[in-house]
């Protein structure tokens, strides 16, 4: 951060690391008065073609008006952003506001030496971003027609750029309020450089381990044997100031001494080394560090400090980082055949992505993987995800060819709103399971500086469902999902067969599948493995080959117990022939095996009769049936979201956001700090009226010819309530009365309702008219630090109050998950007609949950929203009492600008 400036508050906020198209990293920062020397730098290292592209004119040199002008800003109707890597300035956008308010002139100037690196449209999101804070809402630009470069930062942007051509110029304006168009070009664009990113971290051209040891035992002895002994295809250099030999190879005392370029830096210094180590790996041009070292996170809030510094410096200096504290990264393509990490063997090469985060998880799933012999593609050690997190690696897997399947072991998470984003994206064409702590969000591990969760915890577990992420308990279960997945085809139903050669056990497995959901279609109980090898492997393989050829039966569980001369190996080879013919899953489960690190490996015969066997995909293998019917069971969901209809993000008809913004604005002028504030109800009705929802009018009063004046205009019958958010809707307690008549009556109840609530403090009351009848709901929605906006479901009373019976959704929400949203709640089948009652209009429920998540997703300023009671009838819902609460909002973690997790 630099200092603030004399003539404004220097906005802080603004300040981002960004990743640019080729991979690597830079600093975007509000521009500076101390910035004048690197402006003037920066315009001197332009070409002469540069210049007159962005001032129309040459100019060899900035005049000291130009400089002054050009870095001493407001910030608010003037606003310059530099994006720096090494403190040298790569491209500078600013805007200056026009006489109308709402618009504002935009311009870009970038070095020609980093054209090219998308650097001039992520500067027009930023400064989009910027000019929103300050109630501007349309960019301008005059820009010569051979600039063809910058037109195509305006054009590729994603937003309704209108031009003309007048006097030689093109003249250019377009809104900058995010478009579903800007926000898909933003994503494509920080995808494909976040997947770049990583690409060059996982598939480097060279590698040097910076402590690199000649005494057995240490970290960087290992990490630089590993390395060796793995074969990696590039150059390796180990960096060792007291070694002139490591590892067969000739050490070099500094980075800055080996003879060639080094793309990705292995650290395993010491702590009070490792700023140092990081600021010559910058100097010499590394891409990304591998950061081993630990003891961050032992250090408490002074280890945290520095983590957060060694990013910033990483980052400023064009690296990504993975760690600290990291078990290292592993590549299995033969092409680079990468093991930098403490594994002692390059692992078996195979289609699943591995993803943890602190090392002793990494060494467990590490090593369940092995156990399991399950293949990998890539695994990654994010240590304490100072930077490199899951998001990252998700980006890059979506595109890597040879990754089919992956795994993620998240103890925290930084930004679920773009997990959610990603995985659902991911989980379309690949299963995406994570392991996760059930204090993941409510509490941090050490070294993970991230936000926490104040919504139900129940809301991330809805949010991966959503997303179509399987989600497990443990690393065991895990490995269970990931061995059907990465090796066999997905069932294409729920329909199962169990096979078993004892009644009992056939028997047990088929309830537990039908508890799991699973449709059990056929069981198979007479499979007699005892009359030796030449009868009953043929006699298995017609039976399964007649079973797998049922349409009905979409995967087959088989559970066996042991069989005198009948190895696993070769009733796998059967199962995977038959699996592989059929393009149908098949599980295995050898009952009574005391190794649970059973792997079987199908063997297929090969063309020529005197040929060896060719291993076929393995079959995956449990040591108990439960494992592999609950592992079966979660594949066939994730099939089911995979196919199933998820429809587009729901955009109710009547929504006037922007109108919305501008209530907000108003009502939010007074409001300071973290200060909550409770609409009335006049104002909560008016904002909610934005986006189509309507509350039942109610009016308070005084005395009983104030409250008859009331019923006459809102119309009899009239129920009265007390204003006590507590009791106004307890009829139990006397906090309600419903269904009253005349004027008379009315006098009558208010005088009974004021002598019962004496013991409560004899709160206000208020009349409203009577809404149909119906079933009770309430609808919450909510702000929530980590997760944003959260929107909650059930059934008013006890069925909320005392079980706890909420759904919960993380908007944007599509048509299935609103459908999925209202159905949840246990008690729900009270809405379809229960016990002789009428079925309620469902799809009111639903428009209205749609309404209440666009409003909650785009105004973070929205607090706290809640409707309770919501009468649903046969023909449509009404609400009774709406409670809105408004505060100043925190930034959100997943935003309409490209930023990393600072």
């Amino acid at each position: 951060m630099v200092d603030q400036p004399a003539d404004g508050v220097y906005p802080e906020h603004w300040e981002a690391d960004v990743v640019l198209r080729d991979g690597g990293t830079a600093h975007l920062r509000p521009i500076h008065p101390a910035d004048a020397d690197a402006v003037q730098a920066f315009h001197a290292g332009q070409s002469q073609t540069s210049i007159y592209m962005r001032f129309f004119a040459f100019k060899s040199r900035l005049s000291a008006k130009e400089l002054q002008r050009f870095t001493e800003v407001d910030y608010n109707d003037r606003v310059a952003l530099v994006i720096t890597i090494g403190g040298e300035i790569l491209g500078i956008g600013r805007y200056d506001r026009l006489d109308d308010p709402e618009e504002a002139e935009v311009a870009f100037n970038i070095a020609d030496a980093h054209q090219g690196r998308g650097i001039g449209s992520i500067l027009l999101e930023h400064l989009a971003a910027a000019a929103r804070e300050h109630g501007i809402r349309k960019f301008s630009a005059e820009v010569l027609p051979e600039n063809r470069k910058m037109l195509m930062v305006f054009s590729d942007a994603g937003y309704d750029v209108k031009r003309h051509f007048d006097d030689g110029v093109v003249s250019l304006e377009f809104n900058i309020d995010p478009t579903d168009k800007s926000r898909a070009v933003m994503e494509s664009r920080e995808h494909r450089a976040e997947a770049r990113s990583i690409q060059e971290l996982l598939a480097p051209d060279s590698v040097a381990v910076i402590g690199a040891s000649r005494r057995w035992g240490t970290v960087g002895y290992q990490l630089l044997e590993h390395i060796v002994e793995g074969c990696f295809t590039g150059p390796v250099y180990a960096i060792n100031p007291e070694a002139l030999e490591l590892a067969g190879m000739l050490s070099f005392a500094r980075l800055a001494d080996v003879p060639g370029p080094v793309k990705l830096a292995i650290i395993a210094v010491p702590y009070d080394e490792v700023p140092k180590v990081v600021q010559e790996c910058g100097e010499a041009g590394v891409k990304g560090i591998v950061l081993a070292t630990a003891g961050y996170a032992d250090d408490g809030e002074r280890g945290l400090a520095r983590q957060r510094e060694l990013v910033r410096q990483a980052r400023a200096n064009g690296m990504r980082v993975i760690g600290p504290a990291s078990l290292g990264i592993v590549n299995t393509n033969p092409a680079v055949s990468l093991n930098a990490s403490m594994a002692p063997s390059l692992a078996r090469r195979g289609a699943l992505g591995l993803f943890s985060q602190s090392a002793a998880i990494g060494v467990s799933l590490y090593a369940a993987s092995s156990r399991r012999r399950v293949g990998l593609s890539t695994f990654l050690s994010a240590g304490n995800r100072a930077d490199v997190s899951g998001n990252d690696m998700m980006q890059f897997w979506e595109d890597d060819a040879d990754t089919t399947a992956v795994g993620l072991y998240l103890e925290s998470i930084g930004n679920p709103r773009k997990f959610s984003r990603l995985a659902r994206r991911l989980a379309r064409t690949k299963p995406v399971i994570v392991a996760k702590s059930e204090a993941m969000g409510l509490n941090l591990p050490p070294g993970h500086s991230v936000r926490t969760t104040q919504a139900p915890p129940e809301a991330l577990d809805a949010m991966m469902r959503q997303s179509g992420v399987t989600r497990v308990e443990t690393i065991e279960e895990l490995m269970d999902v990931a061995q059907i997945v990465s090796s066999q085809p997905l069932p294409q139903g729920p329909g199962v067969a169990v096979f078993s050669n004892s009644g009992a056990l056939g028997k047990v497995v088929a309830d537990s599948a039908a508890a799991a959901g699973l449709g059990v279609e056929r069981i198979v109980t007479d499979v007699d493995l005892d009359t030796g090898v030449s009868r009953a492997l043929p006699a298995l393989r017609r039976s399964l080959q007649e079973t797998l050829a049922n349409e009905s039966v979409h995967a087959v569980v088989v559970a066996l117990l042991p069989a005198r001369g009948l190895t696993v190996e070769k009733i796998g080879a059967v199962l995977a022939e038959c699996s592989a013919a059929a393009g149908k899953p098949v599980v295995a489960a050898f009952t009574g095996i005391l190794d649970r690190s059973i792997y079987v490996e199908g063997m297929v015969g090969t063309a020529a009769e005197d040929a060896p066997p060719e291993p076929a995909a393995a079959v995956p293998c449990y040591s108990n049936p439960g494992a592999a019917v609950a592992a079966l069971a979660a594949v066939v969901r994730y099939a089911q979201w995979v196919v199933g209809d998820h429809g587009l993000f729901v955009e109710p008809d009547g929504c006037d956001p922007e109108a919305a913004h501008e209530d907000l604005e108003e009502l939010l002028r007074p409001v300071g700090g973290d200060q909550l504030v409770r609409l009335d109800p006049a104002a909560a009705a008016k904002l909610l009226g934005r986006y189509g929802i309507r509350v039942l009018a109610s009016e308070g009063f005084e005395s009983d010819d104030d409250a008859v004046a009331a019923a006459d205009r809102l119309g009899w019958p009239v129920a009265i309530k007390t204003t006590d958010p507590a009791l106004r809707h307890r009829l139990d307690l006397g906090g309600v009365r419903l269904d009253i008549q005349d004027a008379d009556s009315l006098r009558r109840n208010i005088a009974q309702m004021r002598t019962s609530l004496q013991r409560y403090g004899s709160p206000s009351l208020e009349v409203q008219s009577m809404a149909p009848v119906g079933q009770a709901c309430t609808f919450r929605a909510i702000e929530d630090p980590l997760l944003g906006p959260v929107v909650s479901f059930g059934l008013a009373g006890d069925a909320v109050n005392l079980l706890d019976d909420w759904a919960h959704r993380v908007p944007p929400l599509s048509g299935a998950d609103l459908h999925d949203f209202i159905r949840a709640p246990r008690a729900s089948r009270k809405l379809f007609g229960y016990q002789g009652l009428p079925a309620v209009d469902v799809a009111a429920l639903e428009d209205l949950a749609a309404r209440l998540a666009r409003l909650k997703d785009t105004h973070p300023e929205i607090a706290l929203v809640e409707f309770n009671p919501v009468l649903a009838g046969p023909e449509g819902a009404v609400i009774l009492a709406a409670d809105v609460r408004i505060a100043n909002a925190a930034q959100r973690t997943d935003t309409a600008r490209r930023a990393m997790r600072s």
